[in-house]
């Protein structure tokens, strides 16, 4: 297939197929699709409210347009499948999203097509999932009637130095077409270039891995964190005296929550296990980052306690919910695990976070929202979130919102040490 005859349908409407809808958009007729009629109708209108992009961003999408109805599929011929893939309450990958996708795009799927995979898998779960649903439900056969290809998304929400058109692409197809149209086509609209894999699972093992090691290297440092503490010394003193080496790597500790580094590294050992072979590293440094925020939790217990502070209906107020700074999404938030370990042990807990929608935290994760703290209301503060607008703040107005004997957590670093000021 020529590009220039590509007609293209991005499906799903999330921080990364928006953003790959708007660059298709200005060089292709593209369709972003979404069964969420809500967020259609908003984007519809010109206005992402996860603000991910700017409304003159949005309006540059010069040859594109929005649909939450199936029938409009129809007329497209390379569909790019962009859902969630979450894991489920036991950490196994849940694929009933991309599963319904490939349903969705099966019915509309006719001779010459292209499907292209953007979401997160492990390896072989395009050619073993997603493949078999596109040829029943379509009639067709792989390679003979369309063509797959599995291209990584490499977004980073609320990074507004590494977009979608300046970061290199992994490729890849199933055929030595597929993998050539999907390289070419993706080319079109990235100025980084691409990588082209010698496989879908190549492509897969690629991604997966990214967050896996990101995951891996912030469970050791959060590691460290709970020796240093133990040890009566500083971590961040203890980081920035080994990162005056070359080749120390910069990471730090803290929550790690969302969409990727929290939940990729599950994909890997779900597929690892399912083939024999068990993990241990990998399992290893996700249990060290899921308990860490039961970790922060008694850890500021402790230390109000060591204060004489009375934690038993005590007031605490949580900055930040969202699983990272400077954006919206609260998806996989590990602040929830702080919240609930404070309020075992009977705390009133408020939450601020000027980031998030009052009711989307009240419908993710049942937790109602404050507007704005009150001053001299807490007996502590834990800086959750490492949001620029409680950096603007400045660490004496925050303190403003405590009463005079008060802990302050200051999880992510946000300001430098100081007397009363407790790190991990």
């Amino acid at each position: 297939m020529d590009i220039s005859n590509s007609k293209i349908a991005v499906i799903g409407m999330g921080y990364v197929g928006l953003p790959l809808m708007v660059e298709f958009a200005k060089q292709y007729p593209t369709l972003g699709f979404d069964i969420n009629v809500t967020r259609i109708n908003q984007l519809a209108e010109g206005h992402d409210n996860m603000m991910d992009l700017t409304d003159d961003e949005l309006a540059e999408a010069a040859q594109g347009k929005f649909s939450s109805e199936p029938d409009d599929l129809a007329d497209y011929n390379v569909y790019v499948v962009t859902v969630p893939t979450p894991v489920d309450k036991q950490n196994q990958p849940d694929l009933s999203a991309l599963k319904s996708a490939c349903t969705l795009v099966g019915h509309y799927l006719g001779k010459g097509d292209v499907v292209i995979f953007e979401s997160t898998v492990y390896p072989g779960c395009t050619e073993e999932i997603c493949v078999p649903i596109l040829e029943k439900v379509s009639g067709g056969k792989l390679n003979e009637t369309f063509v797959v290809g599995y291209s990584p998304e490499r977004i980073n929400p609320g990074d507004k130095k590494h977009r979608l058109t300046n970061v290199i692409k992994v490729t890849s197809g199933s055929s030595d077409g597929a993998s050539t149209f999907v390289d070419t086509l993706y080319q079109s609209i990235l100025s980084a270039g691409t990588h082209p894999a010698s496989s879908i699972k190549v492509a897969e093992a690629s991604k997966v891995i990214e967050n896996t090691q990101r995951d891996l290297n912030i469970a050791l440092i959060n590691e460290l964190s709970i020796i240093f503490h133990r040890l009566g010394i500083d971590s961040e003193e203890v980081l920035e005296a080994a990162g005056s080496k070359w080749n120390f790597l910069p990471f730090r500790p803290g929550l790690v929550g969302g969409h990727c580094i929290g939940v990729d590294p599950y994909y890997l050992t779900h597929k690892a296990q399912e083939i024999g072979y068990h993990p241990e590293v990998i399992l290893a440094g996700r249990r060290i980052n899921d308990g860490m925020g039961t970790y922060i939790g008694e850890r500021l217990v402790k230390e109000m306690t060591s204060q004489r502070i009375h934690v038993v209906d005590s007031r605490i107020l949580v900055m930040g919910l969202t699983f990272k700074e400077d954006c919206p999404d609260i998806r996989n938030s590990r602040v929830v695990d702080l919240v609930s370990c404070l309020k075992q042990y009977h705390a009133n807990v408020d939450i601020y976070d000027p980031w998030v929608e009052e009711q989307a935290a009240i419908n993710e994760y049942g937790l109602p929202l404050i507007k704005a703290p009150n001053p001299d209301t807490y007996d502590a503060v834990v800086i959750a979130v490492a949001h620029d607008c409680f950096k603007k703040l400045g660490l004496e107005e925050i303190r403003g919102f405590a009463r005079d004997k008060h802990v302050l957590f200051d999880v992510k670093y946000l300001f430098p040490i100081s007397e009363k000021l407790v790190r991990l």
